[in-house]
């Protein structure tokens, strides 16, 4: 195993929100820090000792490339020897007169072939019917010889009528040399004939007599990979391609991306059905408190204050209820807010905080992932309090979810067209440019808000991990070491230093760092700690010592204090497969895609634990590869996350 760091996505996925929402710089979501290691690692991601498949939306199936090329039986591979190869080159040579050259403009252009009648291939091949195969097997002296002279014979006119086009005769041709002799080749060749013809059915028949014949035969696996794919049995073709990846020694680029598109489809078509059938609900207390933290703390609007004088069953009172129960940090407590601001405005009543009720309400609605009626809310509130500049902020929040870029962009230019000086505004449209790559125009941002507002820490931490990710590394260090020193009592600093001396493989600086944000988080928060400092600290572990145990037992904690927290469950289900426990690694990805708050993250959570339960059945059904799979990820090193 190798003990890399854990990289930043250089490609984060901008459907998922989890870096738009959160005050968290460096935590960017565990499938997008995979991919980026998938992408550099190729190999690796598919073997037991490694970390499964991640999905990407490049590549084009082998089968698809090399379709029109037709299967060759062993004699037709068969090579010149060295020292003939150097005769028929010296031969060459010989006939070709002394001084003579091809004009120039001649040079790409084939000699011109001697006229030749060729041997028709069915000559001496008798009519094929039934009684001329038995008897030729009661020739038992002649049966193999005749057999496989005939044979190839009808391979090589088929191959001609597959090469002319004349598809039904090639097949015609191909059945009768199967007749002879049941070579894979021919199911293989005659799979190609229907394949041209698009009967995926018929493809699917001859590849699978092909490959009882020969289990390892990669053509044929990657043929009916294809018709599968074309019957929309996605996971028969995923299964096929995967074993064809194993056997291949991952060594066929195409196959491979057929592998992740495959397992993109299954995984859509899995999340389509999980996500409609999805419970409501917010995600973990560490999500939503990362989300809530990630705007500046402002006291309660005025009127709203715990020593205002309020009937707790009325709108106002609601209103205030929600507030204060949002201070626990806690899943109870932010499920009680919700229910507060959800009756606050059943109640009305409300006075000048409409506006201010509407956004909270479409907070908690947007946290749940009720996409639609949080738009509604959010647009609702800043048509009654248009100064209410967190309101754009969020629905910015919520349209770059959506993909829709320019939208949130005109959100902030809303915002700062009702308060230019508002360090927020700054802060998440940083965020923005953060997740587009855009880090110089981040940076900026960034500073932007520091200028407005120096006492919010989340604006120094993203600064330093923007610098980190422009190459600044010294600059990066400097701001970090900064706020550490001005921002002595926030566990926050600690871990998100941490995070970038894992990088640089400094284990024990970054788990000292670690510990510290633990014990402070402790400290501050015992009832809703950030189980990040528990889950970095295991994978520092992990890569410096290889300690599984312990790594384990850290992520154990911090779901016994987070339960919900997808993260934790994701690099469970990563540690476990690191150590080969396929089975309990794949109920941990499952787990992590029931956690999972969008679509797009579903279908990040399902890519791997379809890879997962691929690996588990070729396994079951190619037993001969599991040996070879094994040997080829301890060759290899195995080092899964980084």
């Amino acid at each position: 195993m190798s003990g890399n760091p854990i990289p930043f996505p250089s490609k984060p996925n901008t459907s998922l929100a989890t870096t738009t929402l959160s005050s968290e710089p460096s935590t960017l979501p565990l499938w997008d820090r995979l991919t980026t290691w998938v992408a550099a690692n190729k190999t690796v991601v598919y073997t037991i000792a490694g970390v499964t498949v991640v999905v990407s939306l490049g590549g084009v199936a082998y089968y698809l490339s090399d379709s029109r090329k037709l299967d060759a039986t062993p004699q037709d591979k068969k090579r010149l020897s060295k020292k003939e190869r150097r005769k028929a080159k010296q031969d060459k040579e010989k006939a070709t007169p002394q001084g003579s050259q091809r004009p120039a403009a001649a040079e790409s252009e084939p000699a011109p072939a001697p006229a030749k009648v060729e041997a028709d291939p069915l000559e001496n091949i008798p009519d094929i019917d039934e009684s001329r195969i038995n008897s030729l097997s009661d020739e038992a002296d002649k049966s193999d010889k005749d057999r496989k002279e005939y044979s190839t014979k009808l391979k090589i006119a088929g191959n001609k009528a597959y090469g002319d086009k004349d598809y039904n005769k090639a097949i015609e041709l191909y059945g009768k040399a199967i007749l002879f002799k049941p070579d894979p080749v021919f199911f293989s060749n005659r799979a190609a004939c229907y394949n041209a013809l698009g009967n995926w059915e018929k493809v699917v028949e001859d590849t699978t007599a092909a490959i009882s014949i020969d289990s390892e035969y990669v053509k044929a696996l990657n043929r009916r990979a294809n018709a599968y794919e074309h019957l929309k049995k996605y996971s028969e073709a995923l299964m096929d391609y995967t074993a064809s990846c194993i056997i291949d020694q991952f060594r066929n680029d195409q196959s491979a991306q057929s592998v992740e598109r495959l397992l993109k489809l299954v995984a859509e078509a899995k999340g389509k059905v999980i996500l409609a059938k999805k419970q409501k609900k917010l995600p973990s207390p560490t999500f939503v408190t990362n989300y809530l933290h990630s705007f500046r703390p402002k006291p309660p609007p005025s009127g709203l204050e715990q020593t205002a004088d309020l009937v707790e069953q009325s709108g106002k009172g609601q209103l205030r209820a929600g507030l204060l129960a949002m201070e626990k940090c806690t899943g109870e407590g932010y499920e009680a807010a919700a229910a507060a601001f959800d009756r606050a405005l059943e109640l009305g009543d409300l006075g000048g905080h409409e506006g201010f009720a509407y956004n909270m309400r479409g907070t908690f609605r947007y946290l749940r992932g009720e996409n639609a009626d949080a738009l509604q809310d959010l647009i609702k509130s800043v048509e009654i309090q248009p100064a209410l500049t967190q309101s754009y902020v969020k629905r910015a929040s919520m349209h770059l979810e959506l993909g829709q870029r320019e939208a949130a962009a005109d959100d902030f230019e809303q915002a700062m067209a009702q308060q230019a000086d508002d360090p927020d505004i700054y802060y998440h449209r940083a965020q923005l440019h953060f997740i587009l790559n855009e880090f110089a125009d981040a940076a900026k941002d960034y500073q932007k808000s520091i200028d407005l507002d120096r006492d919010f820490i989340f604006s120094h931490i993203q600064l330093g991990v923007t610098q980190y990710k422009m190459g600044s590394i010294a600059s990066s260090m400097a701001t970090f070491r900064r706020c550490i020193k001005n921002f002595d009592k926030v566990p926050d600093v600690y871990n998100y230093y941490g995070e970038l001396l894992l990088d640089q493989q400094k284990y024990q600086e970054a788990i000292e760092k670690f510990d510290t944000a633990v014990d402070m988080e402790k400290q501050t928060r015992p009832l809703g700690m950030n189980v990040l400092p528990l889950i970095n600290k295991a994978l520092a572990l992990f890569q410096w010592k290889q300690d599984f145990q312990e790594a384990e037992k850290l992520c154990q904690k911090a779901l016994i204090i987070d339960p919900e927290c997808d993260i934790a469950v994701a690099t469970m289900a990563q540690l476990l497969l690191q150590q080969g426990k396929v089975t309990e690694a794949l109920k941990y990805f499952e787990r992590a895609a029931e956690l999972s708050r969008t679509e797009g993250e579903i279908v990040n959570a399902l890519s791997y634990a379809e890879a997962t339960r691929t690996q588990l059945e070729v396994q079951q059904k190619y037993p001969q590869l599991t040996e070879r799979l094994q040997a080829m990820g301890g060759n290899i090193g195995g080092a899964a996350m980084r």
